[in-house]
């Protein structure tokens, strides 16, 4: 997997990760780890631009729900024991939509996924980059 990092300028400074390749157990905590250092560096605002994502397993499921977590200022789930990091995601659909995070272009396959497991009502999606900057 691929992250690269850009910045666009909208109601507020929003920070776009573009994921690129899988997003799995082997890649999973790499978005972590870069959603929490460009957080600790000032950016509030993440779109994930999942365009060229062509995999979404349960971890990175668990990758989304960590970072919605962490942007609202809760404790995140260890990841390092899966399944109970997975099972917390249902706190997040209860929560209703994120306000600091949405996701931007999926492919069919992983929108797919998204919406299986209720992504769909907790992050909003768009298709359009401009239109998910004006969103903030």
């Amino acid at each position: 997997m691929n992250i690269s990092v850009t910045k666009e300028a909208g109601n507020v400074e929003v920070t776009v990760l573009r994921v690129e390749g899988q997003l799995d157990g082997q890649s999973y905590q790499d978005l972590i780890v870069k959603a929490r250092e460009l957080s600790n560096a000032g950016s509030h605002d993440f779109i994930l631009d999942l365009t060229d994502l062509t995999y979404i397993s349960s971890a990175g499921l668990v990758a989304l729900h960590s970072i919605a977590l962490m942007l609202k200022g809760e404790e995140m789930p260890d990841t390092e024991h899966g399944w109970s990091a997975y099972r917390s995601m249902g706190r997040g659909s209860e929560a209703g939509m994120q306000t600091h995070i949405k996701l931007l272009n999926p492919r069919d396959e992983v929108r797919s996924v998204l919406e299986m497991v209720g992504f769909d009502r907790v992050f909003e999606i768009f298709i359009d980059l401009n239109e998910a900057v004006k969103s903030f």
